[in-house]
């Protein structure tokens, strides 16, 4: 059978190129090597971990909130197995709805592992053993990730795991001790915390969120050290060792010493790495950087001319609304039209509570590149709407150009701040001043106004409400 586009991967950036294919009137197939589609971010990252984050929220306030709003809950308890089983759900319902958009656009599924024969025809091999073989005018890489680990440690899945097993895990566990203190490590580790674990985390670079604005790091761990986590910053791990139901983890602190960690489970979130494996990209000849990353042009094109990549596969941050952006473009550019896509402009979110959202460039990367910039911040705390729920922590920064008034970045930490963020993603999208946003009129009272105070801070340093 012939397609016009053949996509390998139904994760985000996969299934929504798919879509996007069909509806400017491309012949699609996708192929998915697992029963379900959606991908990691479906199936065990995004959509599961948020389920398990707004399950041990509730149960977190109903502990230690409730009752300062007048809720009176006596012992308030949960039952793991039921927040699993309803994030189980979550998962179901949201895959089926991928499998539904397959059909409702006329997209072929095929389940089964896709690999290359040659750079027209793709080999699908089911899991009973069985194969067939299809061609495409274009391929579409979409293969995602999978977690990364450190050369010694052995991963048993057990009590040495990677997010995958954290989200299934039959118990909480009394002490989770957690290798990275990126997104993912933050926020299973908030999940685990809120239910009642001792949760220590243990990150190599000077700070947590290492990538994010110092800022963002700095607010952060003195939120969450406040709910009770442990946090080592400046520590490299060493070993990591299993004894019966006990892991031990032994790390160096900048001074040298060494440092030991005793839990019953150690989660490793060190990041993740582009998943390749038995694609047949030599057969093609696909020209794959050190990292194990598909190398691409501006229009995501590999060196084989009809065969494209997209999301975790190539360079760039490993988020689903990248790969999703992605895979419109390249749907749109095989249709002969003329997309674009901003990589400055994709949000950064964090789904720990309070929330973390960034957009374009921080401080530390606007002096490194010699840019005149000024700086406006208001605090979450300021606004009446932040104390009405209480949520009042965090801030948000606004960096504009020093010359121009343009928005550079903007970091937040606070209340539904990763629905926030994407108003001044629009607003970077079309090169708006930071005293644009602080001219328009913001509803009262609203987290939204942080957004307006901070700009109004940036712009002529003058906030109204602090």
């Amino acid at each position: 059978m012939k397609y016009d586009i053949i996509v390998i991967g139904s994760g985000p950036g996969g299934y929504i190129a798919a879509i996007r294919a069909s509806q400017l009137g491309k012949k699609v197939a996708i192929i998915e090597k697992y029963a379900t589609l959606g991908g990691t971010c479906t199936n065990v990252g995004c959509i599961p971990s948020k389920a398990l984050l707004d399950s041990s929220h509730h149960y977190y306030d109903a502990v230690h909130h409730f009752e300062e709003h007048g809720i009176s809950v006596e012992n308030p308890s949960f039952d793991f197995g039921k927040m699993i089983d309803r994030k189980a759900k979550v998962v179901e319902t949201t895959t089926g709805g991928i499998k539904y958009l397959m059909d409702k656009n006329n997209v072929d599924v095929f389940e089964g592992l896709g690999s290359f024969e040659d750079a027209t025809h793709v080999k699908i091999t089911k899991n009973d053993g069985t194969s067939e073989i299809i061609e495409g005018t274009n391929t579409i890489i979409a293969t995602g990730s999978k977690p990364s680990t450190l050369p010694f440690i052995t991963l048993d899945k057990e009590r040495i795991i990677t997010s995958t097993e954290a989200l299934v895990l039959k118990e909480v566990p009394k002490h989770l001790l957690v290798i990275g203190g990126g997104v993912i490590g933050l926020e299973l580790g908030s999940v685990y915390k809120r239910l009642g674990a001792e949760v220590t985390v243990i990150e190599y670079a000077p700070k947590i969120t290492p990538t994010m604005d110092a800022d963002i790091s700095k607010e952060l761990n003195k939120v969450l050290k406040k709910q009770g986590m442990k946090i080592n910053a400046n520590h490299g791990v060493t070993s990591v060792e299993r004894n019966g139901d006990e892991v031990i983890v032994k790390a160096t602190n900048k001074k040298g010493e060494e440092v030991t960690f005793t839990g019953d489970y150690c989660l490793v979130a060190v990041g993740r790495k582009p998943f390749t494996t038995g694609l047949g990209l030599e057969k093609v000849g696909i020209k794959v950087s050190d990292r194990g990353m598909i190398e691409v042009n501006d229009h995501l094109q590999t060196n084989v001319g009809n065969i494209f990549a997209i999301g975790d596969v190539v360079r760039g941050a490993m988020l689903a609304h990248k790969a999703e952006e992605e895979g419109v473009v390249v749907a749109e550019f095989l249709a002969g039209e003329k997309p674009h896509i901003d990589y400055n402009l994709i949000p950064g979110i964090i789904y720990t509570w309070p929330e973390v959202a960034a957009v374009g460039k921080t401080e530390d990367e606007l002096k490194d590149a010699g840019v005149a910039y000024k700086a406006g911040k208001f605090s979450m705390r300021a606004l009446g709407r932040s104390r009405a729920s209480g949520d009042i922590d965090g801030f948000v920064k606004v960096l504009a150009d020093k010359n121009t008034d343009e928005i550079l970045g903007v970091h937040m930490v606070g209340a539904r701040v990763a629905d926030l963020i994407m108003e001044m993603a629009v607003a970077m999208e079309f090169r708006a001043s930071a005293e644009d946003i602080a001219r328009i009129c913001h509803g009262h009272p609203t987290y939204s106004e942080a957004v307006k105070e901070a700009s109004k801070a940036a712009w002529d340093g003058k906030p109204l409400n602090s």
